[in-house]
């Protein structure tokens, strides 16, 4: 391998960096000098006190990890590789009743109770529901003629979505947004704080909501997760108030950032704007995820002494896999720094690689960019920047905070395209 250049001190995991840029350039030469690269870290870095961890950026060795889950732990550290450095050890293992930091069997075991609602023919059902939401989300926008992309166009079709499966009323819904923005934001000066009051905050709401559910069943997640039986037993308040919240942070998050990002991409490709305005093209919503990478990163432990490709991991380290460099590696995908909305085939990892925790949300997801662009497509097609976008202090999401906008003047088109 060629000797490695990368700034002094550069770490994949540092929120200050990435509330700059997503340093595609490092991670470039990492998947060309160092694919499985070891982040030293100072003692308490992150929540974490081992000293560092491997960083894998090749689409093969993150895809490989993430199938190898009986040697790769999501629960012994969790899989967020950047927590506050402040965390207590108390704090690091509450996060563990979250889905995401579980291992199998807890972790098919709880999956299985909201698996049925994300299935396509379930998400397909939620369409004409969700077009039309979409539609008063563009119409409501174009009416105000500038603004914030963030919070008036791109958060609203997530968090109405997420809402609906969980069983959140119309009147808190744009209060479980804020909270799970909060909860996120913790490496972010401007959200410094809040972190771990709206995490308590989303937790005693979800457990108002359950004592309703019980006492009145509907078809939604709070229901199912109430009447939950795993091997006789009902779920413990933590795994109930933790699961909500996960479901929370990744349906707005991660869908959200994606439709920003993606805006963004359109405006500075304008060609590939007017080629979606014309085409609208089946390929384009997982070419937004894919240049968008909203989950920069996520982390495993290995829990016996193993290799990847070829580099031996102990027992113990952590692995932190590069999701934003493993979707733009050459090996993969042909121009991968070229924004083409119509990639055929497009073998992101987007969604958390392969294997057991690919994001069960998926199908959901995809549908909420393509009902939303279609949207932006029909009502306001000659939108324009006002300003260059906030960008999120965070060590694992690609987060925008605020992206001024003139979303032109409104042209309806009611039948689409």
């Amino acid at each position: 391998m060629p000797e490695i250049d990368l700034p002094d001190g550069f770490d994949v995991t540092d929120p200050h960096l990435y509330g700059e840029r997503v340093p595609l350039a490092e991670f470039a030469e990492l998947r060309r000098c160092a694919p499985v690269w070891w982040n030293a870290q100072e003692p308490g870095t992150g929540g974490f006190h081992d000293g560092g961890c491997w960083v894998v950026s090749r689409h093969a060795d993150v895809r490989d990890v993430s199938l190898r889950s009986e040697e790769f732990s999501s629960n012994v550290n969790g899989c967020i590789p950047r927590h506050e450095d402040n965390i207590s050890a108390e704090e690091l293992e509450a996060t563990k009743h979250v889905l995401i930091n579980k291992d199998a069997p807890e972790h098919t075991q709880l999956r299985k109770l909201v698996a049925r609602l994300f299935t396509p023919r379930s998400v397909e059902a939620m369409r004409a529901g969700l077009e039309a939401r979409a539609e008063d989300i563009a119409s409501a926008a174009v009416a105000e003629g500038s603004g914030d992309f963030v919070s008036q166009v791109a958060s609203e079709l997530p968090m109405q979505a997420i809402s609906e499966l969980i069983g959140v009323p119309q009147d808190g819904r744009r209060q479980l947004y804020e909270w799970s923005n909060q909860m996120t934001g913790y490496d972010d000066e401007s959200l410094a704080g809040e972190s771990r009051m709206a995490s308590a905050q989303i937790l005693g709401y979800a457990y108002q909501l359950a004592e309703a559910r019980r006492e009145e069943p509907l078809d939604d997640i709070i229901s199912r997760l109430v009447h939950a039986d795993i091997d006789g037993q009902k779920l413990t308040p933590e795994q109930f108030g933790f699961f909500v919240i996960m479901l929370a942070v990744a349906g707005n998050e991660t869908t959200r950032n994606a439709t920003t990002l993606g805006m963004m991409a359109f405006l500075e490709h304008p060609d590939q704007w007017e080629l979606y305005k014309r085409e609208r093209p089946r390929t384009a919503a997982d070419e937004i995820i894919r240049w968008a990478s909203p989950l920069t990163s996520m982390q495993r432990t290995a829990v016996v002494d193993t290799q990847i490709a070829g580099t031996t991991i102990a027992k113990g380290q952590r692995v932190v896999l590069l999701y934003g460099s493993a979707n733009f590696d050459e090996t993969v995908f042909e121009n991968p720094d070229v924004f083409d909305i119509t990639r055929d085939p497009n073998p992101h990892l987007a969604f958390g690689g392969t294997g057991p925790h690919y994001c069960v949300g998926a199908n959901l997801a995809r549908m909420e960019v393509d009902l939303i662009f279609g949207k932006i497509a029909d009502h306001m097609p000659d939108i324009s920047k006002l300003g260059d976008p906030s960008r999120l202090s965070s060590g694992w999401l690609n987060g925008i905070k605020e992206f001024k906008v003139d979303y032109g003047n409104s042209t309806s088109c009611p039948s689409g395209h």
